[in-house]
């Protein structure tokens, strides 16, 4: 008979279970630690990875920016940096950089805290050495493997530099903003002084920087860089480098900081500064790699239309003032971006107006009003509607309208939809909004890529609601392309520093129009380059077929024009929506004008294409109908197949047996017979 071993004789096997358990955890810890300390004693430290200048180049290959040269980077030893800026950095950055062996345990464990109470990642924990490990060594990915290659390399410089070599490389490593890296670089820049010279007030700001250096730009955000500023000097007083009154009277001080140099050294600044927005934003490039990777942006910007866009703005602006300008081309074919100007002078404000969402367009919105009415059938060249004060009552005739034409001026009379885009009459298009109803002119207006806010109201036909340069030319495309909307693209790749593709633009494009009523509609806005029309002054200056339109208010001066090659919106008024004055409000034709030809001088001139779907026929301007054969000043006109008129002028008389009313080719045929006859 057998008995079960004693409660006593359990308990010692378990114990002696666990201590071999614990001795052979205590065996591994030892020699993960001494693997690791032999890592840290014996493995030499790599090259560093120097940041390499990423270019941003034309679609020619030629050299737009440098987003990073040597130019931006000055390095100077420790001594020639202001103390301030040294303690201004320590306070922001890592406050016990003179304790900690590289790796601050005691930030790790207070930032792990902080991130448990908030559920989220408030607190960051790299020391000084380590984000300068990062810079040399690493890319800024965030995984479990490179925290550890960062707290190894950490450590090793820690073992080879003192703290002095470390801060000191930091401080000429660290990236500012606007391409530039280092203290001394950036004092320069942002303050016109060696770094050396900085004052405490000036330090505060400069250290502010690095944490976002777009965001905490004192040149593109200079409330949140204040903001900053403030808080790396309660910083500073936290850690007794500063005492409470220094850092108050600092942050009460006003700070001269520097304007950017003129262009940066930049061909199309504004075109620059929005490749790296979007490279940033969109292809979410991480911003280490794109100032420092060596990366190669192809852009779609062509470098002469771009030359002539700065000529045509500079040329046809008053030399002095604050009136502003902003141009944007596109090529309508595949929606390349070819020129942009975003203001008169980038050097005195680097705010990109061809963005801007709260300038009215005015007249130039009215044709996305007719290409719906003219898609919906609803209207037609030949319709007719009276051009005189007319009111109008709309929301169930809870609401009144009053409308009026540029400076009073009617026909008194019916007019046709030529006529009304020719001379820009307000009341044919209003009246063709409430046929045809806001909300499918709204639809039209989305589908052509107008995607800022629009109300279903009567005065939307005027361009009443904001809209910004970029997306009217965007829009247009759609017409100068037989109805074919791609998607604007400003950048065709981006390359590695070993010539290996990281990104390749494939533009999203779409058939949003018929290409009969695109080419209806162009056809009808080459009158505003008649005798008479609102362009009429600047037909001289162009030598090939155009469509447009202007568009004017109190405070905004618009034309967007095309041609099948190329389409530009400009746009010309005051930041602060000061109202212009008459002479002001005539200068964006003639800047489209110049830029079209001379951006086209080397393209032979192209007529827009008859598609398809269109019919051609002579009608009597006075009453629509088909032009008799004693119709006097018949016009050609082009109609969507089947919406043509089928009755003839009733002023004039019927055409005669056998003849075709209207038709071209037999007015043509009937000149030729009675010629015969002579």
């Amino acid at each position: 008979m057998t008995t079960s071993a004693s409660p006593e004789r359990r308990r010692g096997r378990l114990w002696k279970r666990l201590r071999l358990i614990a001795l052979a955890a205590l065996a591994a810890a030892a020699l993960l630690v001494g693997a690791v300390a032999a890592l840290v004693l014996y493995v030499p430290l790599p090259p560093a990875a120097f940041p390499q200048s990423t270019q941003i180049l034309d679609s020619g290959g030629n050299v737009l920016a440098s987003l990073q040269g040597g130019v931006n980077r000055r390095t100077v030893a420790l001594r020639d940096i202001s103390p301030w800026l040294v303690k201004a950095t320590l306070a922001a950055e890592d406050r016990r950089f003179y304790e900690h062996a590289g790796l601050d345990v005691r930030g790790l464990l207070r930032a792990a805290w902080v991130d448990v109470r908030h559920l989220s990642k408030e607190q960051g924990a790299s020391t000084l050495t380590q984000q300068l490990a990062r810079n040399l060594y690493l890319s800024h990915e965030r995984t479990w493997k490179r925290k550890a290659m960062e707290a190894w390399y950490a450590a090793k410089l820690e073992q080879n530099y003192s703290k002095d070599e470390i801060l000191e490389m930091y401080l000429n490593q660290i990236y500012y903003g606007h391409g530039v890296y280092g203290a001394e670089a950036a004092a320069r820049l942002y303050f016109g002084k060696p770094a050396k010279e900085l004052t405490l007030a000036e330090s505060a700001m400069l250290a502010g920087i690095p944490k976002g250096p777009r965001y905490y730009s004192p040149h593109l955000h200079r409330e949140q860089a204040e903001a900053r500023q403030s808080t790396v000097l309660q910083a500073m007083a936290d850690t007794r480098f500063i005492s409470r009154r220094q850092a108050a009277e600092a942050a009460r001080e006003k700070l001269d900081v520097k304007p950017l140099p003129k262009d940066k050294g930049q061909i199309a600044p504004y075109f620059v500064d929005y490749v790296r927005k979007l490279a940033a934003e969109r292809i979410q490039l991480d911003e280490r790699l794109l100032n420092e990777g060596g990366l190669q942006i192809v852009t779609t910007l062509d470098g002469r239309m771009q030359k002539a866009a700065e000529e045509a703005v500079a040329s046809q602006m008053p030399k002095d003032g604050e009136l502003q300008a902003a141009l944007v081309a596109i090529d309508p074919r595949n929606g390349q971006i070819k020129a942009m100007v975003g203001g008169r002078d980038y050097g005195k404000n680097q705010f990109n107006r061809v963005f801007a969402t709260t300038r009215q367009p005015g007249s130039s919105f009215k044709p996305f009003v007719y290409a719906a009415a003219l898609d919906a059938r609803t209207l037609t060249p030949a319709t007719r509607f009276r051009s005189a004060p007319t009111v109008f009552y709309y929301d169930d005739n809870r609401h009144v309208y009053r409308p009026s034409n540029f400076n009073g001026r009617y026909f008194n009379g019916d007019i046709g939809l030529r006529q009304a885009i020719k001379s820009s009459d307000n009341i044919y298009a209003v009246n063709t909004i409430m046929q045809v109803g806001p909300e499918e002119v709204i639809s039209m207006a989305r589908k052509l890529g107008i995607t800022s806010k629009l109300d279903a109201v009567p005065s939307l036909a005027l361009g009443t609601f904001p809209v910004s340069p970029f997306e009217m030319a965007s829009a247009y495309s759609a017409f100068a392309a037989g109805g074919a909307r791609t998607e604007p693209v400003a950048i065709q790749r981006i390359l590695d520093r070993d010539g290996r593709v990281l990104y390749e633009a494939r533009p999203r494009k779409e058939q949003v129009l018929s290409p009969a009523l695109s080419y209806v509609l162009s056809d009808l806005m080459q009158s505003v380059f008649d005798s008479g029309g609102t362009a009429h002054r600047i037909s001289r200056m162009l030598k090939r077929p155009v469509a447009g339109k202007s568009g004017t208010t109190t405070s905004d001066a618009w034309f967007v024009g095309y041609t099948p090659d190329l389409v530009a919106s400009v746009w010309v008024g005051y930041d602060r929506g000061r109202a212009i004055t008459s002479g002001e409000a005539h200068r964006a034709a003639p800047i489209f004008a110049q830029f079209a030809e001379n951006a086209l001088a080397s393209e032979p001139a192209h007529a827009f294409p008859v598609p398809e779907g269109v019919v051609r026929v002579y009608i009597d301007p006075a009453t629509g109908q088909l032009a008799s054969e004693n119709c006097p000043g018949k016009t050609l006109e082009s109609f969507l197949a089947g919406t043509e008129p089928t009755q003839t002028c009733y002023l004039h008389g019927e055409a005669r047996a056998g003849e075709e009313p209207g038709r071209g080719p037999a007015s043509w045929w009937r000149k030729v017979r009675r010629w015969w006859k002579l």
